[in-house]
């Protein structure tokens, strides 16, 4: 396995986890980009695989992991978000990137990269994307709902998120979601509350970044069959958005597919990632 160098970093205001592998130097990466509420160590399997790339990077976002929030911070995807990503692939030096990201972290990548569609080399997206007629799924519109969204974010414990998490994602390991749970504190807590506020139309939230991306760059689509959130028929929906996208969809995994079966999702990615970066096998 790759040798994964973590280390503190402030970017944006913003203090947190930075994973690295690779030539710190080079000036072409992948760069994943975790969800809600996931952190920069949901990619340690899948960055230990990447050996053979020049640099791979994952960070926590702001609010999540270890990364703190500022007072005022814009939760709006083109917001502060983007603001982070753009100062964050500057900071890192990177003129060329390879996005790999899911769930919240697919808009987040896709407004910067549409902010900045030179340097965007390739993209793969995992359980999320365009989301053309989607509707929030049910705990997303609680968390939306003043002072029951609280109440249940104040009520959530470690047995209660991995009853949930394991009943819609039968395969996810107990470890995964004991590492998310144990980032889980009130201010990841009240992030996530900020965020789905900040996104009542899932729609919507993309439609500035549509309109500006680069859509014929090499790009893989990963999707757990078995989703309850965000369902597999959404998976297909992306080719008509990029045309050159390679779509697919991964029986009995769910949202967190890259933790169901690192396995068979590195069997795509990483060739995928291979290929996109020009690297010989």
């Amino acid at each position: 396995m790759t040798t994964i160098t973590t280390r503190r970093w402030h970017c944006h205001d913003v203090t947190g986890t930075l994973l690295s592998t690779g030539d710190p130097h080079a000036e072409e990466a992948v760069v994943f980009l975790h969800g809600s509420p996931g952190n920069a160590e949901d990619w340690l399997d899948l960055l230990g695989r990447t050996g053979a790339l020049p640099r791979a990077l994952a960070f926590d976002l702001p609010g999540f992991g270890t990364a703190r929030t500022f007072p005022g911070f814009d939760h709006r995807v083109e917001g502060d978000y983007r603001a982070f990503l753009s100062a964050a692939m500057d900071e890192l030096g990177l003129t060329r990137v390879h996005l790999v990201t899911h769930d919240f972290g697919v808009p987040w990548g896709l407004a910067w990269a549409a902010a900045h569609p030179d340097r965007l080399a390739s993209l793969t997206m995992m359980n999320a994307g365009a989301l053309v007629g989607y509707r929030w799924h049910v705990y997303a519109r609680i968390w939306q709902t003043p002072v029951l969204g609280e109440l249940t974010q104040r009520l959530t414990n470690r047995v209660g998120m991995r009853l949930l998490l394991r009943r819609a994602n039968p395969r996810l390991p107990a470890e995964f979601v004991d590492r998310m749970y144990d980032r889980y504190d009130a201010h990841t807590r009240a992030t996530v509350l900020a965020l789905y506020r900040a996104a009542r139309d899932p729609e919507a939230m993309l439609a500035d970044s549509l309109s500006s991306l680069p859509v014929h760059i090499p790009t893989l689509v990963l999707w757990g069959a078995e989703d309850p959130w965000i369902p597999a028929e959404f998976a297909h929906f992306q080719s008509a958005v990029w045309p050159n996208s390679r779509v697919e969809v991964l029986p009995g995994l769910g949202h967190w597919c890259f933790a169901d079966d690192p396995d068979a999702v590195a069997d795509l990615l990483i060739p995928f990632l291979r290929d996109s970066v020009g690297v010989r096998r």
